[in-house]
């Protein structure tokens, strides 16, 4: 690795990166609050607006429909111009057209509203943890990025409870809750005055001397601190891999290239199961469940419930994310998620119901606290956002399909229909991660980019080596 990623893996875990945490966690949480807040908006404009089931499916997916061109732009640009201006700009425009869409009178400016705060959202979202993980050591990077992931929960959570006790007791409820989803604008400032640059990323574009005075300025913060930082080890110490050129373009190129196309395709791939299965549930769980003979009011108590199971979902993840790797709980969390769906859909008691709800929740949530981690880990620093928007973007269009899907599904197959075809994209998934997937647990970025780099490195290495011992 090169000299400032050893600087920065020597790093302890402290003060400094729990700050990290703390602003990336807030931008997560704010995400998955308007995520999940359309689900609770979708009975109330379906009714205000009398739309058929096929236009509350789309009006669902319009989110994830900005989400897809946001994740993908923003993660090509990140690569070219920088992570910490794409991420406060994606912000900016979400947030605007989050308030804006509290002013809609019908479904097609409502719909071309949500759009316009998916694509801030999407674009905002992809850039945190590929961003962050570049600061974080290799022995904390799975727990940290699956950590950060799960300030979504609190968002869900709390979209939940007011959708419960907003959206139910005032007519104009959804559009309280709408104004709410803009509140985090002024993390802005926060966010302008606190992040750094990565330095990996000003390294890769041979801007040395930056990277050199951010790790710098971290360090002065731990000294300052009174914590003694152990010397830099100079063993497999190299210089660094600066990318020639990174034109978004020839990013995009470089992931289909020979030495990257496999783990584009895994990602992907897990990217796509991932959100097609989650989605085909969630965005749907008021609706389905009132159509399943529930009261509104019943509706709304379960989902607080079912998304509560979110926060031990996400942080279980995070802590096995470094005792038995990002593959394992990726590939795990699926396939149990897989199996909650399908006792959800033989349950029919409002226990039932709610338990199996919990359990998919749980593992679903779980699964992306694993992906979030795994997937910035398996691309390069050049090309680690574009690698990761792409796969974001990607597993939008399970996103957008689902609901829409589900909205066809579910009238003629109903609830076992509907999860039959969740549980079978979530198997494939779990098996293309499982077995087609890297190993990166307890690996540097660099180390991980050099094996990519050079698949026959280690090889080549315990060549020279008894080469010397024949020749000593």
């Amino acid at each position: 690795m090169s000299v400032v990623a050893a600087r920065l893996e020597r790093l302890p875990l402290s003060g400094f990166h729990r700050k990290l945490l703390l602003i990336g966690g807030l931008g997560y949480m704010f995400d998955g609050l308007d995520s999940s807040s359309l689900a609770f908006l979708l009975p109330v404009v379906s009714k205000l607006w009398q739309l058929t089931s096929a236009e509350t499916g789309l009006v669902a997916s319009s989110t994830y429909i900005g989400y897809f061109f946001g994740a993908f732009l923003s993660g090509v640009l990140a690569d070219v111009i920088g992570r910490r201006r794409i991420m406060m700009s994606a912000l900016a425009i979400y947030c605007i057209a989050s308030l804006a869409s509290a002013t809609a009178h019908d479904w097609h400016m409502f719909f071309g509203l949500r759009v316009v705060a998916g694509f801030g959202s999407g674009a905002e979202t992809v850039v945190i943890a590929p961003f962050l993980a570049e600061f974080v050591p290799r022995r904390y990077r799975g727990i940290f990025c699956g950590a950060l992931v799960g300030f979504m929960s609190f968002g869900y959570l709390t979209s939940a409870i007011l959708g419960f006790a907003v959206v139910r007791n005032y007519a104009d409820g959804w559009r309280y809750l709408a104004v709410i989803t803009s509140l985090p604008v002024v993390m802005l400032l926060w966010w302008r005055r606190t992040l750094p640059e990565s330095p990996r990323w000003l390294e890769s574009q041979g801007r040395e001397a930056e990277a050199n005075s951010i790790v710098s300025s971290i360090e002065a913060w731990f000294t300052g601190k009174g914590i003694v930082l152990a010397p830099v080890s100079t063993v497999n110490v190299l210089p660094a891999s600066v990318s020639a050129g990174g034109s978004a373009w020839r990013n995009v190129l470089a992931l289909w290239s020979p030495r990257l196309a496999r783990t584009t395709a895994v990602s992907w791939l897990m990217w796509f199961s991932v959100a097609f299965a989650y989605y085909s549930f969630f965005s749907w769980i008021p609706s389905l469940l009132v159509k399943e003979g529930l009261t509104m009011t019943k509706s709304f108590g379960y989902s607080i419930a079912i998304y509560g199971a979110q926060i031990p979902g996400y942080f279980s993840a995070a802590w096995l994310n470094e005792r038995i790797g990002r593959k394992a709980v990726v590939a795990s969390y699926m396939l149990l998620g897989g199996i909650a769906a399908i006792t959800l859909a033989f349950s029919h008691t409002g226990i039932q119901i709610m338990a199996a709800g919990i359990a998919l929740s749980f593992f679903m949530n779980g699964a992306f606290a694993g992906v979030y981690a795994y997937t910035p880990e398996v691309f390069p620093t050049a090309v680690r956002t574009t690698g990761t928007g792409s796969s974001s973007s990607f597993g939008r269009i399970g996103s957008v399909s689902a609901p829409i899907l589900v909205g066809l599904i579910y009238p003629t197959l109903g609830f076992l229909g509907v999860f039959a075809m969740t549980t079978t994209v979530l198997l494939i998934g779990a098996c293309v991660v499982f077995f087609l997937g890297i190993e990166t647990r307890n690996r540097s970025l660099e180390d991980i980019e050099a094996d990519g780099r050079e698949p026959k490195r280690s090889e080549n290495r315990q060549r020279q080596l008894n080469s010397t011992n024949l020749h000593g």
